[in-house]
């Protein structure tokens, strides 16, 4: 049987300013996972207030202030999805899965 993908299981712990970030940028926040080839076992998160050039496949995650969408690729929905803003003078959302900057590929998959 194959495994039922539910978005709404994905907890989303957001920091307080990365609503107002989102927002400010149009109110989507893409999430898509980047296996880099250097890397090969892990898998860094990326995000976008506009969907990648590469076509992907987003779930909708429901979150309070603006809309989220994911996609994982392969790999299993993450327990908690971290959102945070960084950069100079706060500039960027970036997504953190299960707490951490990269997923294990080789335990992650579906």
């Amino acid at each position: 049987m194959a495994a039922t993908r539910v978005p709404f299981l994905v907890n989303v712990i957001a920091s307080p300013d990365v609503a107002g970030i989102v927002q400010d940028r149009g109110g989507r926040l893409f999430i898509w996972t980047d296996a880099l080839r250097c890397c090969a076992p892990v898998a860094y998160l990326r995000t976008g207030h506009e969907p990648p050039a590469r076509p992907h496949r987003f779930e909708r995650i429901p979150v309070r202030g603006f809309e989220l969408f994911l996609d994982t690729g392969r790999l299993t929905l993450p327990d908690e999805l971290h959102l945070d803003v960084h950069g100079w003078r706060r500039n960027r959302v970036e997504a953190y899965w299960n707490g951490c900057v990269y997923v294990d590929r080789a335990s992650s998959r579906t």
